[in-house]
């Protein structure tokens, strides 16, 4: 039996990006970025197409905002939690080597000294490590910014070879994948990206107005915890709250208790996730936590987003096996017969 062209230069295709992935590995996740990036953006360079500008203009205009954005993530993260590292010392410093409860007629000392200690250490060896990465997150950002623009400028091609291998009959398969991926992404990127920002603003303006020595560095740390699902901003605020307690601060423990699970946990969500409702990929908070979680301990920081994907087109799977199937995929008729 003599194979077709097409299904082998298929396996052919696989074969080499196999081999591609493990000599790659060092970058894979940067191209893996890369791609979920251009594919967000893809919508963009299309407007600016149909308005006017030429491939080549619309492709590097995209590719400019992918670049600022991801800048605007990492340049002033990096920056503040190397620049900030001697307030967050000076801050674990304040917190007493024994801490002793008292209550019911018991008196329980707590000896804390080893877990700052601990706290100081991780810190110190964060920002040593943010130094030596400098070099190689600056190279890894050139090579984002150039698979971005390549893919944007070219994107009929990626379009044209897999149409192309994939029988007429299953294309709808893939366009619904497509599709899925899409909402999928925009929620990570834009939902999660507009949340994370408001989280930033509102945790500023809450932690400095409590006093907090590094009110800046804070709202970046409550932005990012922004990506974890279900926990979010509330650990840092409950983590504060203990913080307090612990260095005999009642009175602001309370007062960043309440604000803070209110205003920079509760608004963002309640706010920017009820006006980009649209955007969302339909995945509920349970199957995306797995998917973060599951992405994050297997794959690393590009498990953020490579997790919630795969779920979701998991999903998007089975509700079309359940459509072939003549099942009802949101589940069984309950109405009274």
């Amino acid at each position: 039996m003599i194979l077709s062209r097409s299904r082998v230069l298929g396996a052919l295709l696989l074969v080499v990006a196999a081999l591609a992935a493990v000599v790659l590995a060092d970058v894979l996740r940067t191209v893996v970025f890369a791609i979920t990036v251009a594919y967000a953006l893809y919508p963009v360079r299309r407007r600016l197409v149909e308005r006017g500008l030429s491939h080549r203009l619309a492709a590097a205009a995209s590719t400019v905002t992918a670049f600022v954005a991801a800048a605007v993530l990492v340049v002033p993260l990096l920056y503040v939690l190397y620049r900030q590292r001697s307030r967050l010392t000076d801050l674990l410093g304040q917190i007493p080597d024994v801490v002793t409860f008292d209550g019911f007629g018991f008196v329980v000392p707590v000896e804390v000294a080893p877990v700052v200690a601990s706290v100081r250490l991780a810190v110190r060896d964060l920002a040593l490590a943010i130094t030596a990465a400098a070099p190689l997150l600056a190279l890894e950002l050139i090579v984002f910014t150039i698979l971005v623009y390549g893919l944007l400028l070219r994107p009929d091609a990626v379009e044209s070879v897999v149409f192309g291998v994939v029988p007429a009959e299953y294309r709808d398969i893939l366009l619904r994948l497509h599709t899925r991926t899409r909402t999928t992404l925009y929620s990570i990127y834009v939902l999660q990206a507009a949340t994370a920002a408001a989280t930033f603003v509102l945790g500023f303006l809450v932690f400095a107005a409590l006093g907090y020595e590094s009110p800046i560095l804070l709202a970046v740390i409550a932005g990012l915890l922004q990506f974890i699902p279900v926990v979010g901003p509330s650990l840092l605020v409950v983590s504060l709250t203990a913080g307090d307690v612990l260095i005999g601060e009642p009175t602001r423990a309370a007062l960043v208790l309440v604000f803070g699970l209110l205003v920079v946990s509760f608004v963002p969500d309640a706010v920017i996730r009820t006006q980009l409702a649209d955007w969302t990929g339909e995945i509920s908070p349970g199957l995306y936590l797995v998917g973060f979680v599951g992405g994050i301990l297997t794959l690393g920081a590009i498990g953020l987003i490579v997790g919630p994907l795969v779920v979701a087109l998991l999903l998007e799977v089975l509700r079309m096996l359940a459509e072939h199937e003549g099942v009802d995929p949101s589940g069984p008729d309950e109405s009274p017969r």
